[in-house]
């Protein structure tokens, strides 16, 4: 697992990251045999393993990034280095002023604010859809009169935190209602050139709820079969989608499978959460990404069998985060010594199988085997 998830390729140009967490964006450059250079929250211990340099993002998780100091922090970072490019991960979904600024000074591989601002917003999203003939639940900004039909969700959100079920209140700015659908969580991640899309793969996900976020994200696993008319449906609507709002690069686009078809409940216009379980040695991601950003041609890579990724979470908070040998299979470490409150994530696991069911037990099973690592040291 680990010549996978933290193999170092022949140093070649450098490529600026930043995110919230840029662990996996750094894993994948790497692959693809760039020396990235990292700007996030927490420099944990894989990301300083996989950077050339990191740097602590300007903010912080409860305030939010710090947009004035952005720029100036990602040039100290890239220091004498040209970048060939800039790679956004989360974080900036919410944030297209901010892209359009830092697209500004450095070259951007991935979807301007304009387009971010096009599929990020719910009303333009739904109008597209609607135009396209694309499935897509109802939306509002009123209370609707069936709250219990309904779910609230924050407009650029993303990782399923922001979302809860509706209750029949008002919501504040920022926040709009989608009609609940019930069904089967279903990704695709797929590469826009603006003019069409390509489908990498399909992944199942599952939730991790906690008591203030019913729907936080938990994991996901790729599907190794995937019905293949079902396939070419979906990406005839994401090409139509990627040439009506110029998607460009890695994006990712949310759906629930129910009886009546799939819906679509929205679209990440950047690298997502599924990247670890896609990327490959031999067809790297982040070379297609950057080659379909700039208008080249790409090559996407093949699936034998099934992966998946999963966040464990702490439970309980702990006081004092021990020291201990992580497996080759888990990323995103916790330091020694870190204090975490309930809710906190401790670290990602990941499993290989030859089936999506076999490969979800599986990485369900080796986070119940870490969990008594930390767990004796909750308060």
């Amino acid at each position: 697992m680990r010549s996978l998830l933290h193999a170092k390729s022949p140093n070649s140009g450098a490529l600026l990251i930043a995110a919230i967490s840029g662990r996996a964006l750094a894993a994948a450059a790497r692959r693809a045999g760039y020396r990235p250079l990292v700007a996030d929250f927490f420099c944990d211990i894989d990301t300083v393993a996989l950077a050339e340099r990191t740097a602590k993002l300007p903010g912080d998780l409860q305030d939010g990034m710090d947009d004035g100091r952005m720029v100036e922090a990602l040039r100290r970072l890239a220091g004498d280095d040209r970048p060939l490019a800039i790679v956004l991960g989360s974080g900036f979904e919410r944030k297209p002023d901010l892209v359009e600024e830092i697209a500004r000074h450095f070259p951007l591989a991935g979807n301007d604010g304009a387009t971010i601002r096009r599929i990020k917003d719910p009303e333009t999203l739904a109008a597209y859809c609607a135009e396209l003939g694309i499935p897509h639940p109802a939306i509002c900004r009123e209370p609707p009169s069936d709250p219990e039909n309904w779910v609230v969700k924050a407009a650029g959100g993303a990782g399923g935190a922001h979302i809860a079920r509706a209750n029949g209140a008002a919501i504040a700015p920022g926040r709009y209602f989608q009609r609940f659908v019930k069904g089967e969580n279903i990704s695709a991640l797929f590469i826009g050139d603006g003019k069409s899309a390509r489908i990498v793969g399909f992944s199942r996900q599952w939730a991790s709820p906690a008591p203030a976020a019913p729907y936080r994200y938990g994991g996901a696993v790729r599907l190794r079969r995937f019905d293949r008319e079902q396939a070419a449906r979906i990406s005839d609507r994401l090409s139509r989608l990627a040439r009506r709002s110029g998607l460009v690069g890695l994006c990712s686009a949310d759906f629930i499978r129910s009886p009546d078809g799939f819906q679509l409940m929205e679209i990440n216009p950047r690298p997502g959460a599924t990247l670890d379980i896609f990327d490959d040695m031999d067809a790297p991601l982040m070379k297609a990404h950057l080659d379909a950003a700039s208008g080249r041609p790409y090559r996407l890579p093949r699936f034998a069998d099934s992966m998946a990724s999963m966040i464990a979470y702490a439970s309980t908070p702990i006081a004092r985060f021990p020291a201990f040998t992580w497996p080759d299979w888990t990323a995103d470490h916790q330091s020694p010594g870190t204090s975490l409150v309930a809710g906190d994530p401790v670290c990602t696991v990941f499993a290989r199988g030859p089936s999506a069911g076999a490969t979800s037990r599986a990485v369900k099973a080796r986070i119940a085997q870490l969990r008594p690592h930390w767990a004796e040291n909750a308060p």
